[in-house]
């Protein structure tokens, strides 16, 4: 070994030691919140650190102390398509809607009972954390659950996070899934900041994690003392090699992962409600907000036979706190209109504080509420916010009520465009039915711009409100003809701003499907069902042909959503809609795959009976993914029947058709598994 080759490696063993002894510093303080050594000594050791690196920038690693935040802000976030969906939770708000989720997962499992795992719900951002090798590679947001943003960089400065793990893993690539959140100290300190630099303040500490988590540049992230906890691990067959989410989280715990320890493994539902219980008292003692616990299925592979719907998985619910009330003044109510032309009224409030947060305005949903609060302006009311976002208006104090105060009378014309508004029967909300009212046009427009849609970047609600007072945009389709120069002239744009919007606009064009049919502002179809649709049919004009006993048969899409389906392809304006799409370039069809990735093109299926690895959903999309179709009834035109225990009259009517009937191994054979 040469002079120059002792000294190089003399230098990466200081640096392998500084790191080692920061990393167990960095865990000491914010994961543990057990400091041994003062402020001074740490920065002391990452100062050497730092300027060993620069000397020899050849032993810098993506996982060094130093890394954690980045130099140069980030000109915008690139998408992340999550390895399986990061679903939302279902959510009970009693006892009574708690032990009717504990009553379905028995159920769903035969009748057995289960154990539970019990954690604090943390009122977070969620996010996904890919490690290889041990090694943090990349971290996104939940985003419409599908697909999220690359926010690795902003993850980075959050010192509890590990940018690598030492302890054996379950896999070479597993996800870390967990929340990021601000301790309530740390949001009153950034408030009086803001405050002090005339910058609007945050509402609450989830929304200023979340504005802090969209922001661009790493520097501010990392000043901002944001936390995280981990709550979930995703891995290849995890369900299929005895992990359990108690294991999961010792797991966690062991590679040195923030997390709550206030977890608790249960025996049975009187025991989470137990759980439930004490924790709604205690969770003022707690430095950051929860809003309930959530309970989960502790087994994986039990987990793994009750499955999900397209929203929520089955095995797991949130069970939220009773809301927090507040009193203060209503001094008026105004309707909003939707974009489906529902009118909706809104109570302005005097402001009052209830739940952290500055509340001006409160849902009433319909006139049968306003009716049955008897509300009148001037009255004192309570307000709740619990599970709810939305704050709420539940009751009315009656001894403050004013002598001359008179009923509310609800409008009976469209404020927006003044057309009379009609009640449809069995409905409990108005309608506007006028399809060129101005309020509906901007609320289309931007549904149809959002984020969870096509995320037209800079397409906000006061650009659209722009356009459609100067005649530039009647309907989405028009967004794909704007040019540069008739935007410019606009309020707050100029020349870059406007060629900005042009671009995102264009960039739009090659949105998947499934963001198209949920951009489109179906009635009842949600991004779930965008999803279900788009898969199941491929391109739009499939969809637009299906039939209305097609449509009703496909899991997740009842009677209602099938109706709205085909009255919205029917109605020649929409048809027109899609034709100024289909014009401009937009993207009308899943991408094409070839023979070889679709084994199963052509072929029609029907599940019976219960699979031990799939649900129905999930047997259901495995065959599609590969191109085949799925049936709700068997007839000679079935290529496969696929039983399970418990198959009956379609198990009988394949036989005697003498159809092909596979078991659950020959299934999974065939899918090529």
């Amino acid at each position: 070994m040469t002079i120059k080759d002792a000294s190089a490696q003399t230098v990466l063993d200081r640096i392998e030691t500084l790191r080692r002894e920061l990393r167990r510093h960095e865990y000491l303080y914010y994961v543990l919140n057990q400091p041994e050594i003062p402020d001074e000594a740490f920065d002391e050791m990452m100062r050497e650190l730092d300027r060993l690196e620069r000397e020899r920038p050849e032993f810098i690693t993506p996982d060094s102390p130093t890394q954690r935040v980045g130099g140069q802000p980030s000109v915008e976030f690139q998408p992340v398509r999550h390895p399986v969906a990061m679903l939302s939770l279902s959510n009970v708000y009693s006892e009574e809607e708690f032990f009717e989720f504990d009553r379905r997962v028995r159920e769903g499992l035969g009748g057995a009972a289960c154990r539970y795992v019990c954690e604090l719900k943390f009122d977070g951002i969620a996010v996904d954390l890919r490690y290889e090798g041990g090694q943090f590679v990349r971290g996104a947001t939940r985003g419409d659950g599908e697909t999220g943003d690359d926010i690795s960089a902003n993850l980075k400065t959050i010192r509890s996070l590990p940018l690598r793990f030492t302890v054996p893993g379950p896999s070479p690539v597993l996800h870390v899934r967990g929340e990021v959140y601000m301790e309530r100290a740390d949001f009153e300190r950034l408030n009086v900041e803001r405050a002090a630099e005339g910058n609007p303040l945050f509402a609450n500490p989830r929304n200023a994690t979340g504005g802090t988590l969209k922001n661009l540049d790493p520097r501010v992230v990392a000043a901002r003392r944001l936390k995280a906890t981990c709550y979930g691990l995703w891995f290849e067959d995890a369900h299929r090699n005895g992990w359990t989410q108690s294991r999961i989280l010792s797991w966690l715990e062991e590679a040195r992962f923030p997390l709550s320890s206030h977890w608790q493994v249960v025996d049975n539902a009187s025991q989470a409600v137990e759980y439930w219980a004490k924790w709604s008292r205690r969770r003022h003692e707690l430095p950051y907000d929860i809003d309930g616990i959530v309970v989960k299925v502790d087994d994986l592979a039990l987990q793994q036979r009750l499955g999900a719907t397209a929203k929520s998985p089955r095995w797991a619910t949130a069970f939220k706190f009773k809301a927090e009330r507040a009193a203060t003044r209503l001094v008026d109510i105004v309707l909003q209109v939707g974009r489906t032309g529902a009118v909706t009224p809104v109570a302005e409030l005097e402001p009052v504080l209830l739940a952290g947060s500055r509340i001006k305005r409160a849902t009433l949903h319909n006139e049968d509420e306003i009716r049955r609060l008897d509300l009148r302006l001037g009255d004192c009311v309570y307000i709740e916010k619990g599970g709810d976002v939305i704050p709420k208006v539940v009751s009315v104090n009656l001894e403050e009520r004013r002598e001359d105060s008179a009923p509310y009378v609800m409008p009976d014309h469209c404020p927006a465009c003044g057309s009379p508004l009609v009640r449809p029967e069995g409905e409990v909300v108005r309608r506007c039915v006028n399809l060129s009212c101005p309020a509906q046009v901007q609320r289309n427009l931007e549904h149809f711009a959002a984020r969870g849609a096509m995320d037209i970047e800079g397409l906000g609600s006061k650009l659209i409100v722009q356009l459609i007072r100067a005649g530039l945009v009647r309907d989405p389709g028009d967004f794909y003809y704007l040019t540069v120069e008739p935007l410019v002239p606009l309020e707050r744009m100029a020349q870059k701003s406007a060629e900005n919007v042009v671009q995102a606009i264009a960039r739009s064009k090659s949105r998947p499907l499934d963001r198209l049919i949920f951009a489109l502002g179906i009635r009842h179809v949600g991004a779930g069902a965008a999803r279900i649709l788009a898969r199941h049919y491929g391109s739009l004009d499939a969809l637009r042909a299906a039939p209305l006993e097609e449509l009703q048969a496909i899991h997740e899409i009842g009677p209602a959503m099938a109706q709205s389906i085909r009255d919205f392809f029917l109605a020649p304006e929409n048809l027109e809609i899609i034709e100024k799409l289909r014009r401009a370039g937009v993207r009308l069809e899943e991408e094409r795959q070839t023979a070889r990735e679709l084994p199963l093109a052509g072929k029609t299926f029907v599940l019976t009976g219960t699979l031990e690895r799939f649900t129905r959903e999930q047997a259901g999309e495995r065959i599609r993914e590969r191109g085949g179709q799925v049936a709700a009834s068997v007839s000679a035109k079935t290529d496969y029947v696929i039983a399970g225990p418990g198959a009956g009259s379609k198990l009988e009517r394949a036989r005697t058709l003498g159809l092909p009937v596979l078991d659950e191994a020959d299934f999974i054979r065939l899918l090529g598994l």
